[in-house]
C-alpha cells in the first residue's frame, strides 16, 4: 500500500512530536511504500538531499519551505476576527494542497496520515483513507493552557481561540477515517464525543537501544535535570514555576544540588534562568543522553499538558528516578511509588525530589521498575507494531513482509 505523510515538521528522532513521526514512519516503511510531505526550515530544504531521512526513504521526500511569519500576534487576531482558529490555519497552505495534487498524479496513494491536527485540513482525491496521529488533544491543551495563565490579555486570546478550535478539532476528527491517541484516556475522551468513530490507541514510545544506562558515565551527586522543547508553553512554564516555587527549597536542604535544563529554543525568561545558583540552561543540544547519564533525578513538575510525555520515558529507558504531577505523567500506564514518585504541590513535590537526591537505594529501586516498565509497553518497536496492525485493519490490506527499507535512529543524532 502506497502511504502519503504530511507533517509540518521534518520527523527526526531527537525530540518530541518529532521522534514520534520518525518513528512511527519508520514502522509504516517496513511494510508499506512511504512517501513524505513535510515543512522544513530553509536551511534544511537546502542540504535536503544529505538528510539521512531524505536517503532512507530512498528520496520519496518533498520539503517545502516554511519560516513562520513574525507578525505572529496580528495574525492571530486577523484569524480571530474572521471565526477562525488561527492553529488550524496556520499551516493550511496553497503550495502544499498544490504539492499533494501533484503527488497524486505521478503516483496515486491510498491513504494519507495526518502528523497532527493542524496539517489534517487538506483537499484529498476521492476514496483516499485518511489517518489522524492527535499527539495531543489540541482543545484540550489550549483549555488548560488558558486556565494557567495570569497574563489577561493572553488569557482572553486562548478562551477566543479555544472556542473556535474545539469546534474545528471535532470536525477534522470526524473528517478522518481513524484517529490515532497516545493513550487510553485520550481515546475514551474522543469516543465520548464523537460516537462510532474509529480510534486507535498509539502510545509514545522510546528507542530502548539508544536510551539505556551508560556505563562511561557517573551520576552527578544532586543533580537534577529537565528536558524538552523550550518555547513550548507547558515546558517553558513549568520551568519557571520551579524556578520560584521549588528551586530555592531545594537549594536550602541540598545546597550543592544542581539542575540542568536541557532543550532547543529557550526564551529570554527561560535562558535568564542560568544565573540563578546551580542552574545551567544548555540550550540546544545535539544529545539529551549524556546530560540525563549524569542526573540522579529527572523532574517533570508541568500544569499543563495533553497526550503523554516522551521525556518521561526517556528517563525511565534509563534507569532514572522520575518526579512528577499527575498532568506530567497523565496517560502513561505508571504506577506511583513503584514507577516514579508523584507530587502535585510545590511542597510534596520539593519532599520528594529532596528524598531521591539523599537515597540512593529508592533512586535506583524506582529506576530498575520503570525501564522494565518500558521495556514491555514502550518501545517503538511495539508502538510500531500497534500502529500498522491499525492501519491495516483500516484498509483491508494484509501486512505480510517487509518492504526493504533501513533506517537508523542513531543518524542525525
Amino acid at each position: 500500500m502506497k502511504i502519503l505523510i504530511i507533517s509540518s515538521y521534518l520527523p527526526a528522532p531527537q525530540w518530541g512530536a518529532s521522534a514520534r513521526s520518525y518513528y512511527l514512519l519508520h514502522a509504516l516503511a517496513e511494510y508499506h511504500e512511504v512517501c513524505l510531505l513535510a515543512l522544513a526550515s530553509p536551511e534544511e530544504v537546502q542540504i535536503s538531499a544529505q538528510l539521512p531521512l531524505v536517503q532512507e526513504l530512498n528520496g520519496r521526500v518533498t520539503l517545502l519551505p516554511f519560516q513562520p511569519g513574525g507578525a505572529k500576534r496580528r495574525q492571530q487576531i486577523e484569524t480571530l476576527l474572521r471565526g477562525k482558529s488561527y492553529w488550524l490555519e496556520a499551516c493550511i497552505l496553497p503550495e502544499v494542497q498544490d504539492a499533494i495534487d501533484a503527488l497524486y498524479v505521478q503516483e496515486p496513494f491510498d491513504a494519507v496520515l495526518y502528523e497532527g491536527l493542524f496539517v489534517a485540513g487538506y483537499r484529498l482525491p476521492p476514496g483516499v483513507k485518511i489517518v489522524l496521529d492527535q499527539h495531543n488533544i489540541e482543545q484540550e491543551l489550549l483549555w488548560r493552557t488558558y486556565q494557567n495563565e495570569k497574563e489577561p490579555v493572553r488569557k482572553i486570546y486562548n478562551w477566543l481561540e479555544y472556542r473556535v478550535l474545539k469546534r474545528g478539532e471535532l470536525e477534522r476528527c470526524q473528517q478522518a477515517d481513524l484517529v490515532l491517541t497516545t493513550s487510553g484516556r485520550e481515546q475514551e475522551w474522543l469516543q465520548t464525543r464523537l460516537s462510532g468513530q474509529q480510534i486507535a490507541v498509539v502510545p509514545n514510545g522510546v528507542d530502548l537501544e539508544r536510551f539505556q544506562v551508560d556505563p562511561a558515565r557517573q551520576e552527578q551527586a544532586g543533580r537534577i535535570i529537565f528536558t524538552g522543547t523550550m518555547d513550548y508553553y507547558p515546558n517553558s512554564t513549568a520551568v519557571l514555576a520551579f524556578a520560584r516555587d521549588y528551586w530555592p527549597y531545594i537549594r536550602r536542604q541540598i545546597p550543592g544540588a544542581t539542575w540542568q535544563i536541557v532543550g532547543r529554543k529557550p526564551p529570554p525568561e527561560v535562558e535568564r534562568l542560568g544565573a540563578l545558583p546551580g542552574v545551567v540552561v544548555t540550550g540546544s543540544v545535539p544529545d539529551t543522553r549524556p546530560y540525563l547519564a549524569e542526573a540522579e533525578v529527572a523532574i517533570v513538575p508541568l500544569s499543563v499538558g495533553s497526550g503523554t510525555r516522551l521525556k518521561i520515558l526517556e528517563a525511565l529507558a534509563m534507569q532514572k528516578a522520575v518526579v512528577s504531577t499527575s498532568i506530567g505523567c497523565e496517560g502513561l500506564e505508571l504506577e506511583a511509588n513503584t514507577h516514579l514518585l508523584v507530587a502535585d504541590e510545590p511542597g510534596a513535590f520539593v519532599e520528594a525530589v529532596v528524598s531521591l537526591l539523599r537515597d540512593a537505594e529508592k533512586r535506583a529501586r524506582l529506576g530498575s521498575a520503570g525501564r522494565a516498565l518500558v521495556e514491555q509497553r514502550y518501545g517503538w518497536g511495539y508502538c510500531g507494531e500497534l500502529l500498522t496492525r491499525a492501519v491495516s485493519v483500516l484498509t483491508g490490506d494484509t501486512v505480510s513482509s517487509p518492504v526493504g527499507t533501513s533506517f537508523s535512529a542513531s543518524e542525525g543524532d
